[in-house]
């Protein structure tokens, strides 16, 4: 046996390991220290508009608002106590629903009750998500508002002008990770290691759904797994991956007539409810996949082209292996390394890191692809 060839091998594998290491972590440390470089302001589009619901208007009135306005959240202000004390998103009201219809009330109540006998009612007030007001002010670095969101399960995050009562716009993972691909600059290759190898994203217990099962199947098994998505499959091509379900779709509720209709709606099937689907807004993203071997680099540039809330990944066959979304590839890098190893099956583990405020000039360029190779 030769062992000084064996000692050669084992300690040029060892370097190759801790050399991939050193570029992994010179990667998120770039990542990171972009996102605490950058505010909530710089992410905040040239125009827009922000929808503000008053507690007293009928809950049923703010949803359709939300819809006409194609928004997928608002915050809620109390005049009574001068306070915004929430946002009211479309998820909210189909969860409202959905509870209507497991407890055989009558749904067109609704077009009556306002928001804030929702929020006093203790069975009805669990059911929004963002029941309590957090927000950033504009001078928050883009990484302590991802830890906001992170530590709170928060998909949105109102920002607010410094001793303002105004709300600027509400940011989201996929807002920060658009304001990243197309801001950053590095010329150094960090980025090669594939997604699997980076553990980023969730490959097990994976939850999916076929077109056969009804809407409120579907939904059930979104809120069961706190999910906001699921892929659907097709058993009959061997469960390949043929689209994806949001649990914030409001297909069956812009094709019903009133509240009663909008809950016999739950009744459809999910293969019904795709081949209404809209396409604003209100509506996520189609289906988009990539396989185990992409490397954070190529998942970057196809969002850049896409702008994508999650893929879906997929074997050679096309069936679902993973699924990885905006707030993973965020949470890697504002996480910290030891939580990083620790975390093998998703994406989505407590964050925790010390908060600097720098402001710097974002680059305006918005049509370049961002993490371009070097040449």
């Amino acid at each position: 046996m030769n062992t000084s060839s064996t000692a050669t091998t084992t300690g040029a594998s060892s370097s190759l390991l801790n050399e991939r290491e050193i570029v992994r972590e010179a990667g998120r440390t770039a990542i990171s220290s972009f996102l605490d470089s950058h505010t909530c302001f710089q992410v905040l589009r040239a125009s827009g508009k922000v929808v503000v619901f008053d507690t007293r208007i009928p809950i049923q009135l703010a949803f359709y608002a939300l819809v006409e306005h194609d928004m997928q959240a608002a915050p809620l202000w109390d005049p009574s106590i001068r306070q915004f004390v929430g946002l009211l998103t479309v998820t909210d009201f189909i969860d409202i629903l959905r509870h209507y219809r497991r407890s055989s009330s009558d749904v067109s109540i609704l077009a009556t009750r306002s928001i804030a006998q929702i929020l006093g009612d203790p069975n009805l007030s669990v059911l929004l998500k963002h029941r309590r007001f957090l927000a950033a002010d504009s001078s928050t670095t883009l990484k302590h508002a991802c830890l906001m969101l992170n530590e709170n399960d928060s998909d949105f995050l109102p920002v607010m002008l410094p001793d303002d009562m105004r709300v600027l716009a509400a940011v989201t993972y996929t807002n920060v990770l658009e304001h990243l691909v197309t801001h950053f600059r590095e010329q150094r290759r960090l980025f090669d290691d594939t997604i699997l190898d980076l553990k980023i994203g969730t490959y097990t217990n994976l939850v999916t759904v076929t077109p056969q099962q009804t809407l409120a199947q579907t939904l059930h098994l979104l809120q069961l797994n706190n999910l906001s998505a699921v892929p659907v499959v097709d058993p009959a091509q061997n469960h390949r991956v043929i689209d994806v379900y949001s649990r914030s779709d409001i297909t069956f509720l812009a094709a019903a007539t009133d509240a009663q209709d909008a809950v016999q709606n739950l009744d459809l099937t999910l293969g019904e409810i795709l081949k209404q689907q809209r396409t604003d807004v209100t509506t996520p993203d189609r289906l988009h996949t990539c396989s185990l071997h992409h490397t954070l680099q190529s998942i970057f540039e196809y969002f850049a082209q896409l702008k994508f809330n999650r893929l879906i990944v997929t074997d050679d066959q096309g069936r679902c292996v993973g699924v990885v979304s905006a707030r993973d590839l965020v949470a890697y890098f504002v996480r910290s390394s030891n939580e990083t190893d620790s975390d093998n099956s998703t994406g989505n583990g407590n964050i925790a890191a010390d908060i600097t405020t720098t402001n710097t000039d974002a680059d305006n360029n918005a049509a370049e692809i961002a993490f371009a190779e070097s040449q």
